[in-house]
């Protein structure tokens, strides 16, 4: 009674440490939202630590060793959305009894142990920064039954045979630390991979008939048949799987907010009009002197300080010095024709800026020896 106090006790305070940390990693990190329903399964590898069987008045006290077996996890889940999820879960070990060790000589085992229960967990999903990796952990209370149906103990010197039966149930947890790894191509769709430990309250009772001449208690006396319960007082299995976990409802993928372009004071924005020339000249037509007009207009109205007119050329004339220095005059001299059409229109000349650049800096990039005409232009900017 003492020992399955103690047990319980034990699995009361590992839950309740479980949950605590849980609950502090909560709201420290960034949940991974699972939402809705959600199915998983998983198989792996079985391994069971060292059983104690009680001695008692038929059978003798010792270890058993099992050798490491298969197991597999299914489960039916709803995730919560903020990180949390809950889910039932049915699980299945299978573990061959390798041998029991009696003290002063070991019995061989044949058959297996195994185990299967059902189990309610909650588990909480961390996201870590990467969108391919989730980190997860929980813990899991329920009922389990173990099976020795068909297991036999045999010395080498058939001292001692053992035929074990039955099927014992009792409470039984877990602890689970796993990581998730969503797949791009199946939205919902995730590989897991993860490590269990789990555990049933003992003693777990067993029926077993001996025979043999090495009783309980260290009694050398023999007899023919005994029958008893074999008692296995402590029952600990670690588990590493591989599964898959699909979401019927996953969460859409987090939405950048927008954010809204900040308001710029008309007054302080440059505005620039375009005047477009004739090959080789600087004359105005009836166009260009609508710009013009247009441009001192908009400067007497926004009240700019200033009026800049920037003269350019295209490249068609020679590729060397000479062609450079016509270049920069004639642009110029297009920067003075705009310059006395703004005058005209009512801007002072204190406020306006000229420069001819020549062929630099092209509205529409070009070789040399091209006649582009949009290269060929006056920028009137208003400051």
């Amino acid at each position: 009674m003492n020992l399955r106090f103690r047990l319980l006790m034990t699995s009361l305070f590992s839950l309740s440490a479980s949950f605590c940390v849980t609950s502090f990693l909560a709201s420290t990190a960034q949940a991974q939202p699972v939402q809705g329903v959600y199915v998983g399964g998983a198989g792996g590898v079985s391994f069971n630590q060292d059983q104690v069987v009680r001695l008692n008045k038929f059978m003798p006290g010792g270890r058993d060793k099992y050798s490491p077996g298969a197991t597999a996890v299914t489960s039916l889940g709803y995730g919560l959305g903020n990180g949390f999820r809950v889910e039932i879960e049915g699980n299945y070990r299978n573990n061959q009894l390798k041998q029991q060790n009696l003290g002063s000589y070991k019995a061989h085992g044949e058959g297996r142990q195994q185990t299967y229960g059902f189990m309610a967990n909650a588990l909480f999903d961390m996201d870590v920064g990467s969108p391919y990796i989730f980190p997860y952990f929980g813990a899991g209370i329920g009922y389990g039954w173990s099976s020795m149906n068909g297991v036999k103990l045999r010395t080498s010197d058939n001292r001692l045979t053992e035929h074990l039966g039955g099927t014992f149930g009792n409470f039984s947890y877990q602890a689970i630390g796993g990581l998730s790894f969503p797949t791009p191509w199946v939205v919902g769709l995730s590989f897991t991979t993860e490590y269990r430990f789990w555990t049933m309250l003992g003693p777990q009772s067993h029926t077993a008939d001996v025979w043999g001449t090495q009783g309980g208690y260290n009694t050398t006396h023999a007899y023919s048949q005994a029958r008893g319960n074999r008692d296995t007082t402590t029952y600990f299995n670690h588990s590493i799987l591989l599964g898959l976990r699909y979401e019927f409802n996953p969460a859409p993928p987090p939405t950048a907010p927008i954010q809204e372009a900040p308001i710029v004071p008309q007054s302080t924005k440059a505005r620039t009009y375009l005047v477009f020339f004739a090959w080789d000249s600087y004359a105005l037509d009836s166009r260009a002197t609508s710009i013009v007009k247009e441009a001192a207009q908009a400067y007497n109205s926004v009240r700019s300080t200033r009026i800049e007119a920037d003269g350019y050329t295209d490249s068609s004339a020679a590729p060397n010095e000479q062609g450079k220095r016509y270049n920069v005059a004639l642009s110029l001299k297009r920067a003075r024709s705009i310059k006395a059409e703004l005058i005209k229109n009512g801007v002072p000349a204190s406020s306006i800026d000229i420069h001819g650049y020549g062929s630099e800096h092209p509205l529409v990039p070009t070789g040399p020896n091209v006649r582009e005409p949009q290269n060929r232009r006056v920028e009137i900017i208003l400051h």
